[in-house]
């Protein structure tokens, strides 16, 4: 067998994309029932970006630029957050973090909560539909190519799993945002958000690295659990044909560049 592929991946509503280190590839279920697939490359930055600082912001951004192209090739894909419920889910989270941070207790438990609900629109996300089932059918046709036999719907390198040191670095940057002086207190948070997103990458990659360290494994817990409990749901066998179909689609553009 030749060298695996590094491959990521998004669920949708309707099907899965499927991302490599220069393509990607989407497939959808549409309303006949048939299986709709799209591809394209990917304009490549963070390969050229050195800084711990501006590397992990870069990456993030990197996987969700093409989403646009992928909807005017795509029209029928349905993204997590497009439906009107995570919309509403997202600005009550708003407005009750706002609340939270306005409360008179310790600073580190506000902060602590505030991250705390900055999940809800994601797990609103994955309860309509069926973007929990293909979410799993995502990690299983990756995890299978990866290993050579069929996966588990849980994967070790899931975006879940950023999710224990973005809570630990999120929580200690807002804290120190929130000193500030009143006029910069705004621009701090930013600041601490996208340090936090940075950091916890850096991290993230140190896990994939060390993967049977006790710290590594504790800093996983929480994104493993999500995934196994409310994140993924097992696929119907169509549903796993729509992933197979991205997955095959993206390392079909993969081998034709190397």
């Amino acid at each position: 067998m030749g060298q695996k592929v590094r491959l990521g991946g998004m669920a949708l509503g309707n099907g899965v994309l499927v991302h490599g280190p220069t393509a990607w590839a989407c497939a959808v279920r549409v309303g006949d029932g048939t299986v709709k697939v799209a591809s394209g490359r990917k304009q490549m930055l963070a390969p050229n970006i050195t800084s711990p600082f501006l590397r992990g912001p870069v990456r993030l951004f990197e996987s969700l630029a093409f989403l646009p192209r992928l909807k005017r090739a795509l029209p029928e894909a349905r993204l997590p957050y497009e439906s009107t419920r995570t919309v509403g889910v997202i600005a009550l989270t708003a407005m009750i973090s706002g609340g939270v941070r306005r409360l008179r207790i310790n600073a580190s438990v506000t902060e602590a909560l505030a991250s705390l609900l900055a999940l809800a629109p994601a797990l609103a996300s994955l309860r309509e539909g069926a973007l929990a089932n293909y979410h799993g059918a995502e990690h299983i046709a990756i995890g299978s190519y990866e290993h050579e036999h069929r996966a588990a719907k849980e994967h070790e390198r899931c975006g879940s799993h950023l999710i224990g040191p973005m809570l630990v670095v999120g929580t200690v940057g807002n804290v120190i945002a929130g000193r500030a002086p009143a006029r910069y207190r705004s621009a701090a948070r930013v600041a601490a958000s996208v340090g936090a997103v940075a950091a916890s990458t850096e991290v993230f990659a140190w896990m994939q690295r060390h993967a049977e360290s006790p710290l590594a494994r504790a800093l996983a817990r929480p994104g493993h659990e999500l995934q196994h409990r409310v994140a993924t749901a097992e696929p119907t066998a169509a549903q796993l044909e729509v992933a197979e179909a991205a997955l095959q689609a993206c390392l079909d553009l993969e081998h034709a560049s190397a």
